[in-house]
């Protein structure tokens, strides 16, 4: 497991959040899941 930052535009704004993931995922795969949590923590 390693530890990704990963800054995600969400409403244009910029958000800086980490992602712990295998070693093995893609980085679309990162990527996803960063976006998911930026959205669940601003969506209103």
């Amino acid at each position: 497991m390693i530890e990704v930052f990963v800054t995600v535009n969400f409403l244009d704004r910029n958000y800086q959040t980490n992602v712990i993931v295998n070693k093995e995922m893609t980085w679309k795969k990162i990527k996803k899941i960063a976006e998911q949590q930026v959205k669940k923590q601003w969506d209103i």
